[in-house]
């Protein structure tokens, strides 16, 4: 291992410095745009990115450091961790508590980025359809966010229960993975929202927010 600076750890085999500044620095925008929305309020919500290339058993990730209030920036907001959350450097920062989630939608969908928020939309459209155990959403234009083209389009955003121990959660998600709907929320908590790079993760996610705005409000109009 080589030391590249004193603002990065120590570059992992099989891992290329410049991926690593990438990811950072790509991890620090989106925050940085995601805080000016609230939508990390009281440190909640996780970011990362996959870096290096490797085989789905087998894979690395940067990952918003657990604790920190993401509406600031400081040298150690992000950390590197393997494919069991593991921090693949020596390093005092802890991954989000909820990194064992991540590792599954990495291991299960190939993707590229995983951005996870808390907003008071996404918490009310779950508890209004938790006893459907699904979001279910038709004709809404934002649908083609997801590249879902079809006339009238119906997709359905999976609730699972927000159990306090996360690797009970963990195990839940290759069930309730549905490979054209790139996001599963927790039930009063918050969305996963996943793509094949940062720049499809956010559009995912900001589609998600859409539409859980759009569920509820409409929720209202109809009672």
């Amino acid at each position: 291992m080589t030391t590249p600076s004193s603002s990065l750890p120590p570059v992992p085999a099989g891992i290329r410095l410049e991926q690593i500044q990438h990811a950072f620095a790509e991890l620090r925008d989106i925050k940085a745009t995601l805080a000016a929305r609230n939508w990390f309020p009281a440190t909640s919500g996780n970011l990362s990115i996959r870096v290096g290339d490797f085989s789905p058993e087998q894979f690395a990730f940067a990952i918003t450091a657990s604790g920190k209030d993401k509406s600031r920036e400081t040298p150690e907001d992000f950390l590197l961790v393997d494919q069991q959350g593991k921090p693949l450097t020596e390093t005092s920062l802890k991954p989000s508590a909820e990194t064992l989630i991540h590792c599954e939608i990495y291991r299960l969908t190939g993707c590229g980025a995983i951005f996870h928020v808390h907003t008071v939309f996404n918490n009310l459209a779950t508890e209004i359809f938790w006893p459907e155990k699904h979001i279910p959403v038709q004709g809404v234009e934002l649908i083609k966010g997801f590249n879902i083209w079809e006339e009238d389009a119906e997709i359905r955003i999976p609730i699972l229960p927000n159990y306090a121990e996360i690797p009970r959660i963990a195990e839940l998600v290759e069930d309730a993975i549905v490979p054209r709907v790139p996001g599963i929320v927790l039930h009063k908590h918050g969305i996963y929202a996943w793509g094949a790079n940062a720049f499809e993760a956010k559009r995912h996610l900001e589609a998600f927010e859409f539409l859980f705005e759009y569920v509820y409000r409409s929720h209202l109009l109809h009672k």
